[in-house]
């Protein structure tokens, strides 16, 4: 049995609108706690938790590839700006997006693509931290956010991350798929930037300086001005 207690608290306690000192919860029990807080009890069993859990990383996740969606990458390079900012502390952004990957979906098929696309985002995941934020920002172009990296890092970061899309034998049904990435990076403190969107617009305007140049490449934000 699961019991609430007020320990003399000056608003009580309520449960379903009585005044309480201890009380045994029933699934469905409304409490409320001081004057606002409203609370309700339920039973949850392993099931219950499990499909939980399950809608919640639907919210977060992209369905393809299981990297994380645009809108939470968005909601934490947020977060994570400001903190880089207020504690003066490093953050690279990586923006990467797969070289005519267009051609793959028209001479293979679009399931192709998706295969692609879902080796890329296991590789990605495998090899970066607990803490780095990797998302699918779009179609075949993706983000990644790592705190306590400098500029320099990403660089290195990044370049380790091209080889490694270039030298891997994507394949789907047999067939060998060649793909290989142009990555923008973008990082503070050597930007000057305290705006999401323009630290967006940095690592976003340095992947269009490597497709330039070429495709296949990294280019630093400070490079693509």
């Amino acid at each position: 049995a699961i019991f609430v207690e007020d320990l003399g608290s000056t608003n009580g306690t309520f449960v379903n609108g009585e005044r309480v000192t201890r009380r045994e919860l029933e699934d469905g029990d409304k409490i409320q706690v001081g004057t606002t807080t409203i609370l309700k009890f339920s039973y949850h069993d392993h099931l219950d938790e499990r499909f939980q859990r399950q809608m919640y990383d639907a919210a977060l996740r992209d369905g393809l590839t299981g990297a994380y969606n645009k809108k939470y990458f968005l909601e934490r390079l947020e977060a994570e700006l400001a903190y880089a900012v207020r504690h003066r502390s490093a953050l690279c952004l990586l923006f990467f997006d797969l070289d005519h990957f267009k051609a793959v979906n028209d001479t293979h098929g679009h399931l192709a693509g998706d295969a692609v696309l879902r080796t890329l985002a296991a590789g990605v995941m495998h090899a970066i931290r607990r803490e780095d934020i990797f998302a699918r920002y779009g179609g075949e172009e993706f983000a990644l956010l790592s705190r306590g990296i400098d500029m320099e890092g990403g660089r290195q970061f990044a370049e380790r991350i091209r080889e490694w899309i270039a030298n891997y034998p994507f394949e789907h049904e047999g067939t060998f798929l060649p793909v290989t990435a142009s990555i923008g990076v973008a990082a503070v403190p050597e930007l000057d930037v305290t705006d999401p969107d323009v630290l967006i617009q940095c690592a976003d305007d340095a992947l269009y300086a490597a497709k330039e140049a070429g495709r296949n490449r990294v280019v630093l934000a400070s490079d693509g001005k």
